[in-house]
């Protein structure tokens, strides 16, 4: 596949992007669980994003690279003592190398219930056609 060279969906702790040449050291995050499904006219990309709503999500596609990063907007209350957590208290992650065969004009995110779906269009030049013989 030569869209997305990152395809293993898996929870993996990386260390965010978007803090290098910072003065303190980066933030660790967490890889989300994403699908990635491939048609004749786009890529659909689906990212499991629990806890986040809009206001917490950050969402670029700049030429070669797709970064989606999210914030959980939940607060623990004053006086709450945790017994077990099955996720970690960290942002979320996820940056996706593509080969430029995406219409970043026509792009089309939506998130409902912690799930981003977005639509990356094909460029015409990489589109299927039929040519017919004469």
């Amino acid at each position: 596949m030569s869209l997305i060279q990152d395809l293993v969906p898996a929870f993996t702790r990386s260390l965010s992007r978007r803090h290098e040449g910072a003065a303190r050291d980066p933030e660790p995050t967490v890889k989300p669980l994403h699908e990635v499904k491939e048609t004749d006219e786009a890529w659909g990309l689906q990212v499991y994003l629990p806890g986040v709503a809009k206001d917490g999500l950050e969402f670029t596609a700049e030429e070669g690279l797709i970064t989606i990063c999210g914030r959980r907007g939940w607060k623990a209350p004053d006086g709450w003592t945790v017994l077990y957590r099955e996720s970690v208290e960290a942002p979320y992650e996820l940056v996706l190398q593509h080969d430029n065969t995406i219409d970043v004009e026509k792009i089309h995110a939506e998130l409902k219930d912690g799930v981003l779906r977005v639509s990356l269009p094909k460029a015409e030049a990489v589109k299927p056609r039929k040519i017919t013989v004469n």
